[in-house]
């Protein structure tokens, strides 16, 4: 059977939903950044060492939630751990997620 969406891709995941059911939520800014502010929470891994803590994020067994300051990073940082078979989400900037998940 034809549905129109599949000409456009999967829809956009719930990512409240995805929270609300236990997601891990993991800020890939610096360190500094994150100091300055962050979703309360958040577990802060800098993008820059993403790559190393595979292992110990599919440890967990939980999806995985990225947020930074504007989707960019937290973006790339989605794509490296659905690469590596880990159940991720880009989240956008962290203060338009927390926007999302306290409605």
């Amino acid at each position: 059977m034809f549905n129109i969406r599949n000409l456009f891709g999967k829809p956009k995941q719930n990512i409240k939903a995805i929270y609300q059911n236990g997601a891990m939520v993991i800020d890939v800014r610096s360190t500094d950044e994150f100091r300055a502010g962050h979703f309360d929470g958040a577990v802060n891994i800098p993008l820059d060492t993403i790559s190393g803590k595979v292992e110990n994020l599919r440890q967990k067994q939980k999806p995985v939630i990225l947020v930074c300051r504007s989707g960019a990073r937290s973006g790339v940082a989605t794509n490296i751990l659905k690469n590596a078979g880990l159940d991720a989400y880009n989240g956008g900037g962290w203060t338009s997620f927390k926007t999302t998940v306290a409605n």
